[in-house]
């Protein structure tokens, strides 16, 4: 089958892309407002694009009004934001966190979420969670009705329980979202391949 989004709405779209591109990762993003009621929301249009220096972007639309999100506008204000990774214990928090709590209430006291200090930037992570990323904004870009924010890394949080030695780490386990609106996958279940280089491939090639 063919589907030329053009001939679509923009609902259905969301459901097809939502659906076909998955795993995605969810940046539990902790921002400040400028009034300083400290805001968290999943989002799954998320990932790391890049290393050197590391970046990370995340894509947030308009709510159900056609307005900026809370996590959007608090991102343009104070330049800075934190992924938080969502583990299966912290699953319920998220979900709660994800309702469309008024802009004064911080959805991580109705979550009973404790705060950490960040090291570089004034908006503090879930202390509960295991990795965490302090991020500096480095762009913003519109995107139709969402906003691309790409933000460098300036301090992992990472648990002493998941490093290993030379920085390997063990045993992390986020979730990731499926389909929309509700459906989501653990990532244990994994296996390890090594890479074959082309002179190994030139000795297969039959």
């Amino acid at each position: 089958m063919q589907i030329d989004p053009a001939l679509q709405s923009a609902a259905s779209n969301y459901k097809l892309l939502t659906n076909l591109v998955l795993p995605r990762p969810i940046a539990w993003i902790s921002t400040r407002s400028e009034s300083g009621v400290i805001n968290l929301a999943p989002f799954s249009f998320f990932n790391a694009i890049g290393s050197e220096p590391p970046y990370v972007m995340v894509s947030v639309g308009l709510n159900d009004k056609g307005q900026a999100k809370d996590t959007a506008k608090n991102i343009a204000s104070s330049g800075e934001f934190v992924v938080n990774m969502v583990t299966e214990e912290l699953f319920d928090a998220m979900n709660i966190s994800a309702a469309d709590f008024p802009p004064d209430q911080s959805e991580l006291e109705a979550a009973r979420l404790q705060t950490a200090p960040s090291v570089h930037i004034q908006t503090p992570r879930v202390a509960q969670a295991q990795v965490s990323f302090e991020c500096k904004l480095f762009s913003a870009q519109q995107l139709g009705k969402n906003t691309l924010f790409i933000g460098e890394v300036v301090m992992f949080h990472v648990a002493d329980a998941l490093m290993g030695e030379r920085l390997r780490v063990n045993d992390f386990s986020p979730l990731g979202r499926l389909g929309s609106p509700s459906v989501y996958c653990r990532t244990t279940d994994r296996f390890d391949i090594a890479r074959i280089s082309y002179a190994q491939w030139l000795e297969r090639k039959p």
